[in-house]
């Protein structure tokens, strides 16, 4: 952990939203990942655009820039930020198979971007269940985490 204690609680260890206003503000980006591991077959049908619920992958794109826009409607103790931008990219991952989701985030503000690219990606990835369940059930959602951030009091961290 960076710090000796957690910044959501305060002195009583009741739940607390920060107060970030004192702090600079700064540019922030970060970047997180997941992956949705299905049949080979469900990887084709959404790759060759068969899914009987419409492109899969545009559909998901937006979905998780939608999710990075409301995190502090579902994250109660987030702060809402002005986004400066949200990008999702999805990477089909035949030896998986799969397909790799991937979204950054940047923001100038006084609070870190983290939480909206981690929204991002699992939005992302449970609408790609969602539009392929009906063929796949046994889909699974694995690997959702942060693979780096920018910017702030913190400074730069890389899970690499």
């Amino acid at each position: 952990m960076s710090g000796d204690r957690l910044t959501h609680l305060d002195a009583a260890g009741n739940a607390a939203m920060v107060d970030v206003g004192e702090k600079f503000v700064t540019r922030r980006e970060a970047t997180a990942e997941g992956l949705v591991m299905m049949a080979p077959d469900t990887l084709e049908m959404i790759r060759s655009g068969a899914a009987k619920k419409g492109d899969v992958l545009s559909i998901a794109r937006i979905a998780g820039i939608m999710a990075a826009k409301r995190t502090h409607e579902l994250i109660p103790l987030c702060h809402p930020l002005l986004i400066d931008k949200v990008s999702v990219d999805l990477e089909f991952e035949p030896a998986l198979p799969g397909i790799r989701v991937t979204a950054s985030t940047r923001v100038s503000g006084k609070t870190g971007i983290e939480m909206e690219a981690l929204t991002a990606v699992s939005v992302a990835c449970l609408t790609i269940y969602d539009m392929a369940k009906a063929v796949d059930r046994g889909m699974s959602i694995t690997g959702i985490r942060l693979l780096e951030k920018s910017g702030g009091r913190s400074g730069d961290w890389s899970a690499t």
